[in-house]
């Protein structure tokens, strides 16, 4: 039987009325939103931490999953969250920003905060055939560079939990995932936080520019640049950074929602 890999369960911290679901990114795990969600939920607010499908026990499990299959989890997630809250915002890293934002054009939320989020992925040939492609090679290394290359906080770098390599037609999957979120993003209708930082090689900054200009409809959207971490802004030493302009982006929100509340 696939256990999940220890550390790297999901989680639920009970708080206010307030929810955050938090959405981790391609090939990782809740771990990576573990220390944001207890910085929320120190704050007040209930929090719920997912797991996408295939993610955090085996890579051969992420093979198996389609991108449709992590927008379940997303909505798995928010329907649980939703018994214990009346408001729920979507705080996503790397492909969970990909799903936070797809998932607000679906589901009834309140807010987005997307980290490191990609708009595209490079071109690549490839990309049209990874169905057979990952028939003859499963998987790809993740780039040419040390496990720790890009982290800035070494210390949290040797216990983050994310598959060594990645999953060729997951990669694929990804691709069409985005697609459907490019689609989506002129049809995102509430306030979006997007946090990027300047020194993430994984996802180039210009990333959040793409994605920002195509927020058309959303009623409230915010930037945020930040030096000294890589692309897990989330474990790596600027994450008190993003985790302060999360919370207060939720209670600006908030505060503003009660004000023009009938």
């Amino acid at each position: 039987m696939t256990q999940i890999i220890p550390t790297a369960e999901p989680f639920f911290f009970p708080g206010d009325r307030t929810g955050c679901l938090l959405i981790h990114g391609f090939t990782g795990a809740p771990k990576e939103m573990r220390w944001m969600g207890e910085y929320l939920a120190d704050k007040g607010f209930s929090v719920l931490g997912v797991r996408l499908a295939g993610h955090a026990t085996r890579p051969e499990d992420m093979i198996r999953a389609n991108w449709t299959d992590w927008t379940v989890s997303v909505e798995d997630g928010y329907h649980l969250l939703r018994g214990a809250v009346d408001r729920i915002y979507l705080v996503g890293l790397s492909m969970g920003g990909v799903l936070s934002l797809l998932m607000s054009t679906q589901l009834d939320v309140k807010g987005v905060v997307a980290i490191s989020t990609p708009y595209q992925l490079p071109h690549d040939w490839r990309l049209n055939f990874t169905e057979w492609l990952g028939k003859i090679q499963p998987y790809l290394p993740k780039n040419n560079l040390p496990p720790d290359a890009g982290w800035f906080d070494p210390e949290a770098w040797k216990d983050h939990v994310s598959y060594p390599k990645n999953p060729v037609r997951s990669i694929g999957e990804l691709n069409k995932l985005m697609a459907a979120m490019r689609a989506a993003l002129p049809q995102v209708r509430v306030p979006v936080l997007l946090i990027h930082s300047k020194d993430d090689e994984y996802v180039l900054p210009e990333n959040l520019e793409r994605v920002y200009a195509e927020l058309v409809n959303a009623p409230d959207k915010t930037k945020l640049y930040l030096t000294g971490s890589g692309h897990v802004v989330t474990r790596d030493a600027a994450r008190y950074q993003a985790f302060e302009a999360a919370y207060n982006f939720v209670c600006r929100v908030e505060s503003e929602s009660k004000q023009i509340a009938p």
